[in-house]
């Protein structure tokens, strides 16, 4: 057997963070969580932030423990975050001030901003991007509207996984995933959308160079190996450093006629595709491309996911009535289905103070029963996320004139059994679930092809499937969900061309 090479990917996600370890053996793959940290944003003079340095403590502290308890060598370090997050830093490298996140309330009004300075599709044509008004290019141009000072005196922009990779080597640079989260960054052309920026104010110079996914971008410096008791020089890499981007590099058995859906926070939608689509009903139906692994694309939707389920269960346990996970979807199962149903990415859900609320007014102003207790809510946000896969699904067989026959399900939602169930009997396909951990199978494959320890992502694939397990559900019961389906388009506002 091959010696085992260890990687460390630093996972942070946007509830929360971790350091975990991948084996390889050359020809298994196993994941150790050696670290877990919260995530939560900062509430400051009526803005929501990173607490940034916190969470390169923790990072720092992730690669302690990891020299503290194995003696073999590590071989590299690589960072995946969330999308469309930024810092800023002056001249000498220095952080200017905790980055914003991105529910929060400064890019309220900002898409309409931006279609007054240049026209909708002409910057979906530059970029290739869903418009959702926490992107990227709307956080800078409310910024660039209220003259920040910050903005002006700013002399470089790295998307957040990009931060943490400056500070582990002192190299400034953006990898290609995440640039291409930003709604600033030319899909064809490969290179920043500066017509955009020009057209909206915004400066090109603080942009740095873009690299691609599994790059060697330098090396931990002697004081940072001092400072975590490394012994040894280790690699840093840059995986797919957004989160979904790494996740779908981990697929097994991606193919033509496979959607994939990272579910989490966020549930995210789409095919790998060679060639972005960029083009009127791409357009039409808000959809993305972001930049994927080996030059490909992922054309995909942003949704909102288990949001939905977490802030309902926060605020549930504010008001004394804890739920466990299991329990929560032990109600939604003996719920009455198809009582009501929501649009999932309605701004109603965005930031609401009270999520079970939120849910109960939507219901009660688009005519629906509103949903009682716990198990009815679950239950309603369950099918409409199921539902909302569907309208996905059918979106994406159009846009690539292919048939889509395989549901492939990774991150955290993969684990809910009953949103799974219902996603194959909504869409009427196979769902195939796992890897749960694929964001962090990801990385450490980007990082063990960077170097030179795997050939490439197909092979990588293949020592996934061979090493986790996945699972099935088929689908059933296609007339009620039919109807349901009716109902539910009834919901969405009709989509801008």
């Amino acid at each position: 057997m091959s010696e085992t090479i260890n990687f460390l990917a630093i996972d942070l996600g946007s509830s929360s963070g971790r350091a975990i370890l991948g084996r390889w053996d050359g020809q298994h793959l196993k994941l150790e969580e050696i670290h877990r940290f919260p995530n939560e944003p900062v509430t400051i003079q009526g803005h929501q932030h990173w607490d940034v340095l916190r969470l390169w403590h923790e990072i720092k502290s992730g690669i302690a423990r990891y020299a503290h308890r194995f003696k073999r060598p590590l071989c590299s370090i690589g960072v995946d975050t969330w999308g469309v997050d930024f810092a800023l830093l002056d001249r000498r490298g220095n952080l200017l001030g905790n980055p914003y996140h991105y529910r929060d309330g400064r890019t309220d009004g900002m898409l309409e901003l931006a279609f007054q300075q240049m026209p909708r599709r002409r910057i979906f044509e530059h970029t290739g991007n869903q418009f959702m008004q926490f992107n990227t290019l709307y956080q800078l141009l409310s910024m660039a509207h209220k003259n920040d000072p910050q903005l002006e005196t700013a002399d470089t922009l790295l998307m957040m996984p990009d931060l943490f990779h400056y500070w582990l080597t002192g190299c400034k640079t953006t990898e290609f995933s995440i640039a291409t989260t930003s709604q600033m960054y030319d899909i064809r052309q490969r290179h920043w959308a500066t017509p955009v920026l020009a057209q909206l104010n915004i400066p090109d110079d603080i942009l740095p160079a873009v690299v691609s996914p599994g790059t060697v971008v330098g090396q931990l410096p002697q004081a940072l190996r001092d400072e975590t008791d490394l012994r040894q020089s280790v690699n840093i890499v840059t995986p797919a450093s957004h989160d979904t981007s790494s996740a779908i590099a981990a697929i097994p058995g991606l193919d033509d006629h496979s959607v994939f859906i990272s579910s989490g926070t966020w549930s995210l939608v789409g095919v790998e595709i060679p060639e972005p689509i960029v083009n009127d009903q791409a357009l039409a139906l808000n959809y993305t491309n972001e930049g994927g692994i080996d030059n490909a694309v992922n054309l995909q939707k942003i949704l909102t996911g288990l949001w939905l389920l977490q802030e309902s269960q926060r605020q549930w346990q504010r008001e004394g009535h804890p739920h466990s996970w299991d329990e929560l979807l032990a109600l939604g199962q003996q719920a009455e289905p198809f009582q009501s149903l929501i649009d999932p990415d309605a701004a109603d859900f965005l930031n609401p103070m009270d999520m079970p609320a939120a849910i109960r007014a939507f219901c009660r102003r688009s005519g629906q029963p509103e949903p009682g207790n716990a198990g009815a809510i679950i239950r309603c946000c369950l099918e409409s996320l199921s539902l909302n896969y569907r309208q996905a699904l059918k979106d994406l067989e159009r846009l690539t004139g292919k048939p889509l026959q395989t549901i492939r399900v990774v991150g955290g939602g993969s684990r809910n059994h009953l949103l799974c169930q219902f996603t194959a009997d909504a869409c009427q396909r196979p769902v195939v679930t796992g890897p749960v951990e694929a964001t962090a199978l990801g990385n450490v494959l980007l990082q063990a092809i960077a170097t030179g320890h795997l050939p490439d992502i197909a092979t990588g694939r293949k020592a996934i499937a061979a090493s986790f397990e996945q699972q099935y559900f088929e689908p059933g019961s296609k007339n009620i969900w039919d109807d349901a389906y009716g109902r539910f388009e009834k919901l969405k506002p009709e989509r801008q061309g």
